[in-house]
């Protein structure tokens, strides 16, 4: 956390998958009179609503949110820009607010407003290439069979269907002997405002019960005919995600509709496992119990003088 006698604060909310994170973003958010930003990397782009668990229009009317919907799946967007995006915006918005709001699921992305991005090495066309006929003789497997074998450590918290990032990693493995984590979490850039960091924590059954119901609650909200409206760009980076890749399957005959269900709340809950390793290793979150009640309470922040109460409106 940022010391010293800085004015403003950077209020950060995170926790696994369907941990609650929005509504208690608004929440504290309506308390402070201030705004959120997201750092759901999933949530940026304005095609995919119901299976990101994007806020809902009532949500997005409560509170004012930034960085939901800015882009479309079509754009390349990466953590260096969100993070230059973020900063810019903070500037403005610590003019109208001593408080802001930051939360979502994405590791990476929250690491990188409150830390910086580390250096990584320029890598070379030739181990670029190399990597990439990897991927294409071997398939996704062959990537992860070697993130697993030269880093085991990055390859607890990485999203391991995701080929992008299993590349990155090894394209840092083979140009340098090195792993890709060892020039990760180095040091932290400086930062003109304090951060105070929070994280859900719910029991492992209860988060499955909740992971479970909300598939069940996507899937009834149309889930369905929003992946069949995507399906057209389903290789895109942006789609190679959980909820959509499991229906494109279905769409392609590789499974019953059924299977594809299921296999959405297993990679979730697979998903949420890797947040927690991630989240875990930052000393610097204080755990919250959300499940005491509709209003949480968290320490060290103190809401505007008329705003004590909780709302459940």
């Amino acid at each position: 956390m940022s010391g010293g006698m800085l004015e403003k604060t950077l209020i950060v909310i995170a926790g696994p998958t369907a941990s609650g994170k929005t509504a208690a973003a608004i929440q504290l958010a309506k308390q402070l009179d201030t705004v959120i930003i997201n750092a759901d990397s999933r949530q940026f782009y304005k095609e995919m609503s119901i299976g990101t668990a994007a806020p809902t229009p009532k949500e997005l009317q409560e509170v004012k949110h930034y960085f939901v919907h800015h882009i479309s799946i079509l754009n390349d967007y990466d953590v260096a820009q969100y993070e230059q995006d973020v900063l810019q915006l903070l500037k403005k918005l610590f003019l109208e607010h001593d408080q802001v709001i930051l939360t979502g699921g994405s590791g990476l992305f929250i690491d990188a407003v409150c830390n910086g991005i580390d250096a990584m090495p320029d890598i070379d066309p030739t181990t670029r290439q190399k990597v990439e006929h990897l991927y294409q003789e071997g398939g996704l497997s062959a990537l992860q069979q070697e993130v697993q074998r030269l880093d085991p450590e990055y390859w607890a918290i990485v999203d391991q269907k995701n080929p992008r990032r299993l590349q990155r990693a090894l394209e840092v493995c083979f140009q340098t002997g090195k792993t890709f984590t060892s020039f990760r979490t180095k040091t932290s850039a400086p930062r003109d405002f304090n951060i105070v960091k929070y994280a859900l924590l719910w029991d492992k059954q209860e988060l499955n019960n909740r992971i479970n119901r909300r598939v069940e609650i996507m899937l009834s909200q149309g889930l369905m005919d929003e992946a069949k409206r995507l399906y057209p760009y389903r290789r895109r980076n942006a789609l190679n995600t959980v909820g959509y890749k499991e229906l494109f399957e279905y769409f392609d005959g590789k499974c019953t509709l059924e299977e594809a269900v299921e296999q959405i709340k297993l990679n979730t809950r697979h998903y949420a496992k890797r947040q927690m390793t991630w989240l875990r290793k930052d000393q610097e979150y204080l755990w919250i119990n959300p499940s005491m009640g509709d209003c949480i309470t968290f320490p060290m922040v103190n809401p505007s003088a008329d705003k004590h109460s909780c709302s459940n409106d």
